[in-house]
């Protein structure tokens, strides 16, 4: 198990050293010049030739690659053009608003999706399955910013109910985490009645309802625990993903998290701010899919097997070899 995991881990290198090119590239070859946007229409070709020189971009892309990738082991990941800063330091101050964005956001579409999969798959073929299935399709379908625009003329801007901007209060909160909740819980809603079918077909759960067990307790004790067993993929994978999706919520209600901080440096074609948060995405994002190939492999009987027996034959011809 931990020789899979360390191995899973080093595969993060080539991972951020591919995304960190790509990046690169495309900046590249995006419109627009740094040096231009920093000193204004009015600066002479000189002043913009000069600024180019001082802020590195008149040197090769691969030697820039080269030079960026050598920072990133020494710790540093660039400093903002415009307010010098650390991007380091801007990236870790933003973050906590977009954790806080998406883990809500992710509870509630558990507390929502999980509980919906499990009723349609225990009512198949009813009208609540059918409602169900329909509402998930839909939602799924459904455009995240034009959910959200709905809810802010609606709850905002029609009934006061809540702020249309901003977080000053936790009412602020209300409209982007559920905005973000709505595609992912009727995700998990799916997936959840899916795996639910799946299972309460099994041989054993026909063993336990011939034991006389109470159908409630067929369902949530046997079923719904092995069910779970795959959602627990799709969470941690939404949940990697969201962190950069949640650009489209912080824009929309003006949230400070790094998703929005990213946008505003794309506009401005501040270099390292874009270069600095993609690669902390990354990270983060390649960090949750180990931990979910982790925990898929500790709490799968299946796979807890392989690397069981797998231990055991290592340890059988490492005796014989030292016989």
């Amino acid at each position: 198990m931990l020789r899979y995991f360390i191995k899973r881990l080093l595969w993060i290198i080539p991972t951020v050293l591919g995304v960190t090119l790509i990046v690169m590239l495309l900046l590249e070859f995006t419109p627009g010049d740094p040096a231009r946007q920093l000193l204004g229409n009015f600066a002479t070709e000189e002043e913009i030739a000069a600024m180019r020189e001082e802020m590195g971009l008149n040197k090769n892309i691969f030697v820039r690659y080269g030079e960026y990738i050598l920072g990133i082991f020494r710790g540093d990941i660039g400093r903002s053009y415009f307010t010098k800063g650390a991007v380091w330091d801007e990236v870790i101050s933003k973050f906590p608003y977009t954790l806080l964005l998406v883990s809500v956001s992710m509870i509630l579409a558990i507390l929502i999706g999980i509980p919906v999969g499990v009723y349609a798959a225990t009512h198949q073929y009813s009208w609540k399955d059918h409602t169900s299935i329909v509402l998930s399709l839909f939602c799924v379908s459904m455009p995240s910013f034009w959910f959200a625009l709905i809810l802010v003329r609606l709850f905002a801007l029609k009934l006061g109910w809540v702020p249309a901007l901003g977080i000053q209060t936790w009412k602020g909160w209300i409209l982007p985490t559920c905005s973000m909740a709505l595609g992912y819980a009727a995700t998990l809603a799916r997936q959840t009645r899916s795996s639910m079918l799946e299972q309460i077909r099994q041989d054993y759960v026909t063993t336990a309802r011939a034991k006389g067990q109470t159908e409630r307790k067929v369902i949530y004790k046997h079923a719904l625990k092995n069910a779970l067993i795959p959602v627990i993929v799709i969470v941690g994978s939404m949940f990697g993903a969201s962190l950069g999706g949640s650009v489209i919520a912080e824009n929309i209600f003006a949230i400070p998290g790094l998703g929005n901080y990213t946008i505003s440096a794309l506009t401005s074609r501040d270099y390292p701010v874009v270069q600095g948060s993609v690669l902390f995405f990354t990270v983060m994002f390649s960090f949750i899919l180990v931990l979910v190939d982790l925990v898929f492999a500790l709490v799968d009987p299946r796979i807890k097997s392989q690397f069981s027996s797998h231990s055991k034959k290592k340890k059988r011809a490492d005796a014989g070899a030292k016989q």
